[in-house]
């Protein structure tokens, strides 16, 4: 059986890890989504990056499995972000094979160029999931996504963009977490705890990330498996295959490093947590909770899941 993945780290996605040998540097840059991958997504610590690593690998692969790739394949990666799914393809694809790095960032196509290090088969494409403009029609014979359509307000204009640059014949497989779970579920919680000693200091900082970034983060939250599977289906999409994963109140990972956690943001839209912090707490409360946190970490207290992913993968008829 394969191994599940860590689902705590789903929302952690991409950045600087090893993958595939190639080696990912930490340039500075202003560009939100450059900043969160090589940066905010893990605090800039070793240890967290290396804990989600294995996770990564394995999203990863559960896309390119899917892909279905043959040596002499045309892959678009949209939203490519520092290169986990494409150079990953690089590695399955043959010498006659190519892969398009595409993303919405500038600083992050230009980190792929780096990494590709004057790799003919990579071409880079500056654009966002909801108009590929820059990739012909029929062009391509896979197209790829990971944690992308989660950030799209117009997630149906991008299956319609996927179904446009594939060929006859062509694959559609793409992963996104289904956040729209947790937050049903447990829409309180935060940082894996509940019923803890602090969890009115919990609430607090929890209260920062509703005030000031449920506008922004409602693409993350406004569908789930069910309209994947319908957006392929209304973009003319056959063979929809959909594998979805929940876990409710799993152990998990202790926090370990609290320091580390409080320089992460869940996501590129909103603060660290440690911002977060600062801006709800008192100066006394902040002590209150460090300690307790401090705490846990010093004793490898687990905490908790709550989460679900979804894999999909569709033929372009």
């Amino acid at each position: 059986m394969t191994r599940s993945p860590d689902l705590g780290a789903v929302s952690l996605c991409d950045g600087p890890v090893r993958c595939s040998g190639r080696h990912y540097r930490d340039p500075m840059t202003t560009d939100r989504w450059a900043q969160w991958l090589l940066t905010r997504r893990d605090g800039g610590s070793a240890t967290l990056r290396a804990r989600y690593a294995s996770d990564l690998a394995w999203f990863r692969d559960g896309v390119l499995d899917r892909a279905d790739l043959k040596p002499d394949d045309v892959l678009l990666d949209v939203g490519c972000g520092t290169g986990l799914i494409g150079f990953g393809a690089l590695d399955r694809l043959g010498p006659d094979g190519r892969v398009i790095f595409s993303d919405v960032s500038q600083d992050l196509l230009d980190q792929c160029r780096r990494i590709a290090d004057g790799d003919e088969r990579c071409s880079f494409v500056q654009a966002p999931a909801e108009d590929l403009a820059g990739v012909a029609d029929a062009s391509v014979d896979v197209v790829t996504t990971r944690s992308v359509l989660i950030y799209s307000d117009r997630k149906a204009a991008a299956f319609a963009e996927f179904f446009r640059v594939l060929r006859p014949g062509g694959r559609l497989s793409l992963f996104e977490p289904i956040n729209r779970f947790a937050r049903q579920h447990r829409p309180d919680e935060l940082f894996g705890l509940g019923g803890s000693p602090v969890d009115d200091l919990v609430a607090k900082v929890r209260n920062v990330y509703r005030g000031r970034t449920e506008a922004a983060e409602q693409p993350m939250v406004d569908f789930d498996e069910r309209d994947l599977v319908a957006w392929a289906e209304t973009s003319g999409f056959e063979a929809v295959e959909l594998d979805y994963r929940a876990q409710l109140d799993v152990p998990a990972e202790p926090i370990n490093d609290w320091d580390a956690l409080k320089r992460v943001a869940p996501n590129p839209l909103v603060p660290t947590y440690g911002e977060a912090i600062a801006a709800a707490l008192t100066n006394d409360e902040r002590e209150r909770l460090d300690a307790h946190m401090a705490a846990l970490a010093a004793a490898r207290t687990p905490t908790r899941r709550t989460t679900a992913i979804a894999f999909l993968r569709a033929l372009r008829p």
